[in-house]
């Protein structure tokens, strides 16, 4: 025993399985009892590696699950960069590769997986790689910097998204699969051939029912042989052929593993070798390996029960899956290949729109065991708790699968159902945690869990929150303020059909009382997406929020900050000098954004209308960096000056930003334009963003930054330009009419009855043939375009507003000044001593 009076508990391997061991210990109260010790082999903690492909989007620390590198409990001891040599059962000691012994009370193996490399001639050469960590995707990228083709082996799920890595990396694609279609262990044949068909329209060439015979090159890749003697030509290669558990240490320790390997468990994980655990991929419980996260975050959990005298066991596990992989939705859940005996299949297949949906049922037709999804995964969550429930089927199945089907949402699962397979969360649990006070779908995956590791369960969850509010009577209040019991969509088509044009007239007619700082500046911004007007035109003036007033952010210090718009980024040298002079003549400090402008701050609201002058006679014109509006579309520079840019991005945000400047809408709008699939321009975090390819352009849709950041989506590939436009005046009209407010475009998709696949019906579809009067909209809009500060200079009325008090039209009143150091305006210091009563100053409203 160790000689230390608390117990101690070894973990070796802190990827997400083990990462979730010691989550489920310390919640749970092991760590009252243990020192727990965790070996972790790689230099940075436990990270998402179901996510992995975001990592060249989104960089290392957002994948991190331990952002900080250390646990709360200071019980808890993580050493990074720290493998293990040996174990010792006998001696119940673990020593590390750097000599040092280390003793145990018990020990849990989460040592994971290995990238299995098949042993073909020129596997080690240069340019080849796996797909496993963070350091391996960092190699596959600069890599990719001098590469302009590539292999994946392996057409798993793995290989598929190493194959859309490489193709974000601007590397021309090829996948290698030994089985006669992809993803052989989700879909079936017909699933494959659909799912072959999306992946060989975004440019990847598939290759089949194909051995590779060896790697060519010497010293480095130049090529791969197939067994058939067919030769391509390439210059890196990436395996992604399987997994093997990594049971190394079992092996040399004399406890038992599989036959085709992984530590052998029984059903609480203890392996032959008294006190040692093992969890995750490097486990085999009954002799099988598991190689999704799910079954290992539960073989965790039921460790930790073991350890605390419970009688909890693992007998399986739901393999189900759902995923998006280059764009496509796949998923595959229960009995998907209909092994069971006699079962039969209910298939719905449309080559044309690329969808395969077969659902896998009883003899008897009475349950659903399984099915595959390519194409439309929307019923995934349903279809998926329906076989773990083993409920029994509607009438008529097929209204399950078929299109517009109004059978789905029909069906209600009992609370034993299990939504969220990788927390194993059931329906009742997401009720209940409804009934201890949740009142928001989020609210539900914060206390539950349900839908925080993998996310394809959240439109589900959303959805029994809201079915279970609906049925105890809980009408939810979407009203947009106290005067007025509609939301902002509602608002914005009462406008139109009744074509106000002021706030009393819109407030008399379907409104109460006199407005508020709510629905004033919602109703001013219905106002100008539909009718353009100035913003401080006499009627509209009330409305404006602080920033809209003054055609300014306002600063923490009462000053103001004016941002001159710069589309694209593209500048010429007279204006950066126009820039710098008017900085240095006003003394405004300078900063160069995120989204290619430049920001000036510090300016008083009485230099307002001179600065903007100065600037407007320069050639440049308000960035309504003040307004729920368009702020900029970034862009790399494209085919003019890049090596690597097929398209020229830099003209067509220009474009983009000039047809859209103005544009208000329900929140700030963002765009970016990337002239190759090298991102340089971060267009997938936009609200649209645009990546060129040898045929077009990319368009994706509701990403953005901030506090709740979202990965834009795609709409369509290898648009021509006026296409492009075209969608993207459906996609923004379409928002801007049924946005609520303050509703980012990526909440506004989500919050969307379809979500994603109801835009693509809407904007490239036309499925409710709004798509002229959509686009006509936007036309108005380009047509009555102004620039509002040059409007302002040059109207007296709007003029008044930007004096410092009213009875100093002209010029500041000597009397005060701004004291930077105390952040507020104070009597000037060559003033002297006045009374009051003739001194104080009323600003104008």
């Amino acid at each position: 025993m160790s000689p230390h009076l608390r117990k101690r508990l070894v973990v070796v391997g802190h990827g997400m399985v083990g990462h979730r061991f010691v989550q489920a210990a310390v919640e749970r109260g092991l760590s009252e009892t243990y020192d727990i010790v965790v070996l972790g082999e790689e230099v940075r903690a436990a990270y998402d590696r179901v996510a992995l492909t975001s990592f060249f989007e989104v960089g290392a620390d957002r994948l991190s699950l331990l952002p900080g590198g250390v646990y709360d409990d200071p019980r808890v001891s993580l050493r990074l960069g720290t493998s293990a040599a040996s174990v010792d059962p006998a001696t119940r000691t673990v020593v590390l590769t750097t000599g040092e012994e280390l003793s145990y009370d018990e020990l849990v193996l989460a040592t994971g997986s290995a990238p299995f490399v098949p042993p073909v001639p020129g596997h080690d050469l240069e340019g080849t790689f796996v797909y496993r960590t963070i350091e391996d995707l960092e190699a596959i990228r600069d890599a990719a910097a001098g590469a302009t083709v590539g292999a994946v082996i392996g057409g798993g799920l793995l290989g598929l998204e190493a194959a859309n890595a490489l193709r974000q990396l601007g590397v021309e694609t090829h996948v290698v699969e030994m089985n006669p279609r992809l993803m052989s262990a989700q879909v079936d044949d017909a699933g494959g051939r659909i799912l072959a068909g999306h992946v060989e329209k975004l440019g990847l060439t598939i290759h089949t029912s194909k051995a590779t015979e060896r790697i060519e090159g010497d010293g480095r890749v130049t090529g791969l042989t197939f067994a058939s003697g067919e030769t391509v030509p390439l210059e890196m290669v990436v395996f992604s052929a399987g997994v093997r558990p990594r049971d190394q240490l079992a092996r040399a320790a004399g406890i038992a593993v599989a036959e085709r390997g992984g530590v052998l468990v029984d059903e609480q994980l203890r392996s032959s070798a008294d006190h040692v655990w093992a969890i995750g991929e490097c486990a085999a419980p009954a002799g099988r390996m598991y190689g999704l996260v799910a079954p290992g975050y539960t073989m965790a959990e039921i460790v930790v029960d073991a350890l605390l005298d419970g009688a909890g066991t693992f007998t399986g596990a739901d393999m189900s899956t759902k995923l998006k992989l280059l764009g496509v939705d796949v998923a595959s859940f229960g009995d998907a290949h209909g092994t069971t005996a006699d079962s039969v299949d209910l298939v719905f297949s449309d080559a044309v729109a690329g969808v395969y949906k077969k659902l896998v049922i009883s003899d008897d037709g009475k349950h659903l065991l399984g099915g595959v999804l390519v194409g439309d995964a929307s019923a995934y969550g349903l279809l998926r708790a329906m076989v773990s429930s083993h409920m029994e089927l509607p009438a008529n199945p097929e209204e399950l699968i078929l299109p517009a089907s109004s059978g789905a949402s029909a069906v209600a699962l009992p609370a034993e159902a299990v939504v969220c397979s990788c927390n194993t969360v059931t329906k009742g649990e997401i009720e209940g945690a409804v009934d201890g006070g949740c009142d928001s779908a989020a609210c539900v995956t914060t206390c539950t869990q349900a839908g925080a590791t993998c996310g394809s369960c959240k439109p589900q969850v959303k959805k029994i929150v809201e079915d279970y509010f609906t049925s105890q009577g809980v009408v939810v209040d979407r009203s947009l303020c106290e005067h007025f019991s509609m939301t902002r969509a509602e608002l914005f088509d009462v406008v139109l059909v009744h074509g106000y044009r002021s706030f009393d007239e819109i407030v008399q007619a379907h409104g109460r009382g006199r407005g508020c700082d709510i629905c004033k500046p919602v109703v001013a911004s219905v106002l100008a997406s539909q009718l353009n007007g100035h913003v401080l035109a006499q009627d509209n003036r009330p409305l404006q929020d602080t920033n809209d007033a003054f055609l300014a952010n306002i600063q923490r210090n009462g000053t103001y900050s004016v941002v001159p718009r710069i589309a694209g980024g593209e500048i010429t040298p007279e204006k950066l000098i126009v820039i710098g002079e008017v900085a240095r003549d006003f003394g405004l400090y300078t900063k160069i954004t995120g989204g290619q402008r430049i920001d000036m701050f510090g300016a008083r609201m009485e230099q307002l209308p001179a600065i903007w002058k100065r600037l407007v006679d320069a050639g440049f014109e308000s960035g309504h960096a003040y307004g729920k509006a368009l702020r900029t579309v970034k862009s790399c520079v494209g085919s003019t000056w890049c090596r690597y840019g097929v398209q020229d991005s830099v003209a067509m945000a220009i474009a983009l930003e000039l047809r859209y400047r103005g544009l208000r809408s329900p929140h700030k709008l963002k765009g970016g334009v990337s002239g190759c699939a090298r991102e340089c321009a971060e267009a997938r975090g936009k609200d649209f963003g645009i990546i060129a390819t040898e045929k077009g352009w990319n368009l994706y849709v509701g990403g953005n930054g901030g506090a709740v950041p979202a990965h834009a989506q795609l709409l369509a590939s290898d648009l021509d330009d006026n296409t492009l436009v075209r969608y993207l005046d459906r996609f923004l009209m379409y928002y801007i009419r049924t946005g609520d407010r303050l509703q980012r475009t990526s909440t506004w998709i989500g919050a969307l009855d379809g979500g994603l696949e109801r835009v693509r019906e809407i904007v490239v579809d036309d499925a409710l043939g709004l798509g002229s009067e959509l686009e006509a909209a936007m036309a108005r809009h380009v047509d009555t375009y102004f620039d509002e500060w040059k409007a302002t200079i040059e109207d007296p009325e709007k003029m008044r507003k930007f004096v410092s008090f009213v009875n100093a039209p002209g010029t500041p009143d000597p009397n005060i000044a701004f004291d930077t150091s105390r952040d507020q305006i104070v009597p000037s210091p060559s003033a002297g001593p006045v009374s009051l009563g003739a001194t104080i100053s009323v600003r104008e409203s």
